[in-house]
């Protein structure tokens, strides 16, 4: 890939990213000189091909550096989330058997020195910025230059004996039990999967990306890939708080997100249009009512089309500029997208291309097309080519080709749950392909689900450790397409009524003990508590309790005990509509304004999602 670029595609601004606030460049060449010295500097620390190197960043141009030279050199990379719990930390470095991390900053390397200490382990950690105790970037990269005319000829051998099946990278992504399990990546699939999601639009060498999602995941990191395949410049964010400023100064072309943000920019812009002088939100909201309307159809719409233009030049050009000013296309993933945003980023100008995989499929299986259009809204496109998918007889999407992983390090038991003896990989996800061969989703067949931030969440293994607790007898974890995990829990009222006896607290029966302001804030100081053990976007961040104790017998427990999702979420409707201010039926006829400002407004309410959840 790095010689394709070189070749095809060179250019001053090939990577980006900040320093000390100000954008700096890296040329197609320089990319390539760096990505040999990390090469040679781990060959030269006496790293052998095979041995598995690690990751804790954000997005900065050196990630590639990194990444590309253990992938020349057949290092396997381990990509990990800076916001996972220190637990999951000790895990994967242990199980993947990590020889050495590279670290971004002194607060992940504090984290991270922690949980090598607490496995006794002898681990390297080399630090992007100056921390000190670590190996300093610069000293490493210098030590790869000083010997790198010495491996040289091992890292040319090396480069081809690789075969496309070859593991290149293992991605921890928790399962159902909680435990992570460990995604094996080959070439293969990354590369193919780059390369057939880039057919999606026509955009390439004159062309800029913005990036903030964590490269850590597949999604954005495939999408990395497939930037470079194509010759498109990539520009990293410092960090999420710049997002707003860096549409502006680096006015991409195309970005990737997920649900969440879009709907914070939405409510942000309608938030500003509710404000606007009457004439102007009348023409706001005229605006809005029309987005909402648009069809991707080609269809003979005169009247519609002539007011679409009126509505762009008045109203939805301000969004277009709030987001870098130039034609834009945004992918979607990681979470359902709610179809009111399809319509009226559409209408406003501003495609949004929605799509759907796992990382267990690298990660893409479906995906809308911009340039040539083919879409559909309520869908997640066509099926990629060269990729297979069949709905089995209990509707559960499979799928087949060579974005499939390998399998799960060390897990073949796993590997065999979900990858059947043909070859097709169950997803654990409903859906159907219409007449026009477009994938929907419409249901998940496993627990385990995603936040709107495009997060997995396993309620079961949060449960577990919730019940832990000696007031909580059940608990059901919430969250799936929100922003945020919250809790339905019945209390353990034997303990809790004697814990209420010691405190001197009056209540008459449980549904005025529960609302007692004591009880409540007992019950956060254990929430409190277990959040600390878990991840970011596995915190629990509100709850409510019931009055009820669940049971085989009033229908919330199975005679074994287990939850019956489906009937405690039915049963308490109205208390998860609340928790969420969820609204009763969804309302026509809202978002937009006349001012950047709302725009910028909504990427900063984004920004707090993106940072809980990605």
């Amino acid at each position: 890939m790095l010689a394709q670029w070189q070749a095809k595609y060179p250019k001053d601004d090939a990577l980006a990213g900040k320093q000390n606030g100000e954008w700096k460049t890296y040329a197609t060449q320089a990319y390539q000189e760096y990505v040999n010295q990390v090469s040679a500097g781990l060959l030269e620390m006496g790293y052998k091909p095979g041995d598995k190197i690690a990751s804790v960043t954000g997005n900065r141009p050196e990630w590639n550096f990194v990444d590309f030279g253990m992938a020349q050199a057949n290092f396997i990379h381990v990509p990990i989330y800076p916001t996972i719990g220190a637990d999951d930390y000790a895990y994967i470095l242990e199980h993947a058997e990590v020889k050495a991390v590279f670290v971004s900053n002194k607060s992940i390397y504090i984290k991270i020195k922690a949980a090598i200490e607490k496995l006794g382990a002898s681990i390297a950690i080399i630090s992007f910025n100056e921390v000190e105790g670590a190996i300093q970037w610069e000293e490493f990269l210098n030590n790869g230059k000083a010997h790198y005319s010495k491996w040289k000829p091992k890292i040319d051998k090396i480069k081809t004996h690789i075969q496309p099946d070859d593991l290149t990278s293992i991605i921890y992504t928790s399962g159902t039990t909680g435990t992570p399990k460990g995604v094996m990546l080959s070439h293969r699939n990354l590369v193919s999967n780059s390369i057939s999601t880039s057919k999606a639009h026509q955009m390439g060498y004159a062309h800029r990306a913005l990036s903030f999602l964590p490269l850590c995941h597949v999604y954005e990191r495939m999408m990395n890939y497939h930037f470079q395949y194509k010759g498109i410049s990539v520009y990293y964010t410092e960090n999420l708080s710049s997002l707003s400023s860096d549409l502006k100064s680096v006015k991409p072309h195309i970005f990737n997100t997920v649900p969440r943000l879009l709907e914070k920019v939405y409510d942000g812009i309608i938030g500003k249009g509710k404000n606007l002088p009457y004439f102007k939100k009348v023409i706001f909201f005229w605006a809005v009512r029309l987005g909402l309307k648009f069809q991707l159809e080609k269809s003979f719409r005169p009247w519609y089309n002539f007011q679409l233009k009126i509505a762009r030049k008045l109203v939805f050009s301000k969004w277009k500029e709030g987001l870098g000013g130039n034609d834009l296309v945004i992918v979607s993933g990681g979470a359902a997208l709610q179809k009111r945003l399809e319509h009226i980023f559409w209408a406003a100008g501003l495609p949004v291309c929605e799509g759907y995989g796992l990382t267990e499929t690298s990660p893409v299986i479906a995906v809308n097309h911009y340039e040539p259009c083919v879409c559909k809204f309520g869908t997640v496109g066509k099926v990629l080519e060269d990729v297979e998918v069949k709905i089995n007889d209990e509707g559960e999407i499979l799928c087949k080709g060579p974005n499939v992983m390998l399998g799960y390090y060390k897990n073949k038991q796993a590997t065999d749950e979900v990858i059947d003896d043909e070859g097709w990989f169950h997803t654990g996800d409903i859906g159907d392909i219409d007449e026009d061969g477009f994938l929907q989703i419409t249901d998940r067949k496993k627990e385990m689900f995603k936040t709107s931030g495009g997060k997995y969440i396993s309620p079961q293994a949060i449960e577990n450790k919730l019940k832990e607790s000696f007031f909580i007898e059940q608990v059901m974890v919430i969250g799936e397409n929100q922003k945020f995990a919250s809790a339905i829990i019945s209390p353990n009222f034997e303990f809790l009524h004697d814990w209420c006896s010691i405190h001197k607290i009056q209540y008459r029966d449980n549904k005025e003990l529960i609302a007692q302001p004591q009880v409540y804030a007992r019950f956060q100081k254990e929430i409190t508590k277990y959040n600390q053990q878990l991840g970011e976007f596995e915190k629990i961040k509100r709850f409510r309790l019931v009055e009820d104790e669940w049971s085989p017998a009033t229908g919330e427990l199975s005679p074994t005990q287990k939850l019956k999702r489906i009937v405690v979420a039915d049963k308490y409707e109205d208390l998860i509509a609340e928790i969420y201010q969820l609204p009763r039926k969804e309302k026509a006829g809202i978002l937009s304004t006349l001012s950047v400002e709302g725009v910028k407004t909504g990427i900063r309410n984004g920004i707090k999602a993106i940072k809980d959840h990605i």
